[in-house]
């Protein structure tokens, strides 16, 4: 009995021990994750020229100023940038994740000869950069006459092969066949069965695919930088650029980390409007098991 009441103690303390070690590397990486933010909100409160001194680790009261140098640049136009971005962004993710999970939907709920090879053939587009077919995506939209338009961003997101594979994978794993079988026998349409059955059961999915496409397409620079010429079509991510690349005198550091500080709170805004679906979503899968 004193062998097992002291190998339980042991067995105890062993927990307590790795639990602690676990929870000291996850503060540590979230300190780490956060201290560039904190170091970005102190920086959008100081000026130009204290800037040029080094760093500092309390606010100083530069803010406003900077919101307003920021807001009011001659320059650049940050409002229409934000609305250009937000639209582009938008659009970007709900097409992505809708086509994305149609397309998932069609290889996890029929069966076909070429089903596998059409799997195959998406993952292994996955594995092919971007920047691979970038030159002559750019030159196949000057010869149509598509730049300073928003279509060359929007459109291809609907080929997406990694959000492909997450939603064909989350429905592997959540979404019975039976349920789609029944919804057939009481006459439901495919598209009517996908939009009004499926499309709830996967949305902590779609959730979580439309936050990363939101945020890839928000911070894209690449193709926008190459495709929009004109001022009023330009996205956050060219302002950016054009902010840092300003003439010496011009140039403001302080002003730079506040549009920074700027761009990054709508991404903020759609993380917290999303996240709730992924807890509603893993809450009632909890309820359910």
């Amino acid at each position: 009995m004193q062998s097992n009441s002291s190998d339980s103690r042991k067995a105890r303390a062993m927990l307590t021990l790795s639990r602690a070690v676990v929870y000291i590397i996850l503060v540590f990486l979230s300190v780490l994750c956060l201290f560039s933010f904190y170091m970005l909100i102190i920086n959008s409160t100081r000026s130009n020229a204290d800037l040029q001194g080094g760093f500092r680790f309390l606010p100083q009261g530069n803010f406003l100023v900077n919101l307003k140098n920021a807001w009011t640049d001659s320059s650049i136009n940050i409002p229409r940038g934000m609305a250009n971005s937000f639209f582009v962004a938008a659009a970007t993710a709900l097409l992505t994740t809708y086509f994305s999970a149609l397309t998932a939907y069609g290889l996890h709920a029929y069966d076909f000869k070429l089903k596998k090879a059409a799997t195959t053939f998406i993952l292994a587009v996955m594995v092919i950069p971007k920047q691979v077919s970038a030159s002559g995506f750019v030159q196949l939209c000057y010869r149509f006459g598509l730049t300073d338009s928003y279509l060359p961003l929007i459109l291809p997101g609907i080929a997406a092969p990694v959000v492909f594979f997450y939603m064909k994978q989350y429905m592997a794993s959540v979404l019975p066949m039976e349920i789609v079988d029944a919804a057939r026998v009481d006459g439901s349409g495919e598209f009517r069965t996908f939009n009004r059955i499926v499309l709830p059961m996967i949305k902590p999915a779609i959730a979580v695919q439309m936050i990363f496409s939101f945020v890839e397409s928000w911070n894209n620079y690449f193709l926008p930088a190459l495709l929009l010429n004109k001022n009023e079509m330009k996205t956050v991510p060219i302002m950016i650029a054009q902010l840092r690349a300003a003439d010496y005198s011009k140039f403001d550091l302080g002003k730079v980390y506040m549009f920074i500080l700027l761009a990054i709170l709508p991404v903020l805004a759609v993380y917290i409007v999303l996240s709730r679906f992924i807890i509603k979503g893993v809450t009632a899968g909890s309820v359910k098991g």
